[in-house]
C-alpha cells in the first residue's frame, strides 16, 4: 500500500512550480489530489493550466485528480472548492496553502492594489481556506495543514526592502503559529515549509532575477520531497514547526542535493528571509 493511498490533498495554486511539484510527489504515493487555482486558460507568461497540470499529475499517480478553478480571494469560491472536494472524495486529509502573490517593491512604490492583492491571497485567502477545511480535517486520520511560508524573524532587514510582501508572508506564518496551538486538541498538524535556496519558479524568473537567478536556484522537487516527509509524520507530535526544506531532508538521511540544482556549476542563492 502506498503511503498516501486513500488520502485527499487539497493544494492551492497547484498549477505550476512548488504547488504542482508537491501534487506530483503525493500523487505518486497514491494520494487523491485537488488543484485549486485561477489558471484555466493558457497564459503566455505562465506555464500550464489547472487542466494540463491535472493530466500530468494523473499520469504520475495512483489516486484521482480534480482540477477546480477558483480564486481564494473570494469566500464563496473557497467554500465551493472545499464542498466540491468533499463531495468528490469524501473528505480532506491534507491542506497545502501554496497560493501566494509576490511584489518586492519598496513602500513608496507599492501600489494599493498590489498591497491588497498580496494580503487578500497570502493572508486572508490562507486563513479562510484553513478555516473552511478545519471541520473536515477534524474527521481525518493524521490531518495536516502545510503553509508555504517562512520562519518568523523580526530582523528589520527582512522588512525594509519589501515591507508589504514581508507582512503578507509573515501573516501566513502567524496563521501556522496560531493554528498549531488552537488545533492541537484535535490532533491537526499545522506547519510551515520554506526553501533554503531560491527555487526555479515563474515568480523567480519573471519578477526576481530572470535566468541569472534561475541558474543559481534549485528545482521545486526539493520542496516537494520535504513536504512528502512532513505530511506523513504523526500529526499529534509534528506541529507548530517552521521547516526548511534542506533541514527536513538532512533529518531523513539525505545529504546529496546535487540533483536539485538547476546548474550544479553555479553557487546557490539563499532564499528571502534566511
Amino acid at each position: 500500500m502506498k503511503i498516501f493511498e486513500n488520502k485527499t490533498a487539497l493544494i492551492t495554486g497547484g498549477t505550476r512550480g512548488i504547488g504542482k511539484a508537491i501534487a506530483l510527489r503525493l500523487a505518486r504515493e497514491g494520494a487523491n489530489i485537488v488543484i485549486a487555482s485561477k489558471t484555466a486558460e493558457p497564459n503566455p507568461k505562465l506555464d500550464g493550466t489547472i487542466y494540463t497540470a491535472a493530466e500530468e499529475i494523473a499520469a504520475a499517480g495512483g489516486g484521482r485528480v480534480l482540477p477546480i478553478q477558483g480564486d481564494i480571494r473570494f469566500e464563496d469560491q473557497i467554500h465551493a472548492i472545499v464542498d466540491q472536494t468533499v463531495a468528490t472524495f469524501g473528505g480532506i486529509d491534507i491542506l497545502v496553502n501554496n497560493a501566494s502573490a509576490i511584489n518586492l517593491s519598496a513602500t513608496e512604490q507599492t501600489e494599493s492594489k498590489r498591497f491588497d492583492l498580496m494580503h487578500a491571497i497570502n493572508v486572508r485567502g490562507t486563513f479562510l481556506m484553513s478555516q473552511a477545511c478545519i471541520p473536515h480535517l477534524k474527521q481525518a486520520h493524521n490531518p495536516h495543514i502545510l503553509n508555504l511560508s517562512p520562519p518568523l524573524n523580526l530582523d528589520s532587514r527582512w522588512f525594509a526592502p519589501h515591507l508589504a510582501y514581508t507582512m503578507s508572508k509573515y501573516g501566513m506564518s502567524m496563521i501556522i503559529l496560531g493554528l498549531a496551538e488552537e488545533l492541537r486538541q484535535y490532533r491537526i498538524a499545522a506547519n510551515a515549509l520554506w526553501p533554503k535556496t531560491t527555487i526555479a519558479t515563474a515568480a523567480v524568473k519573471n519578477l526576481l532575477g530572470g535566468d541569472f537567478l534561475i541558474q543559481r536556484s534549485r528545482t521545486p522537487e526539493i520542496v516537494a520531497d520535504a513536504a512528502f516527509y512532513i505530511l506523513q509524520k504523526p500529526s499529534f507530535e509534528t506541529t507548530g514547526n517552521f521547516f526548511i526544506d534542506e533541514d527536513v531532508l538532512h533529518q531523513e538521511g539525505i545529504t546529496d542535493f546535487g540533483k536539485y540544482a538547476i546548474n550544479p556549476d553555479q553557487k546557490l542563492m539563499n532564499d528571502l528571509f534566511l
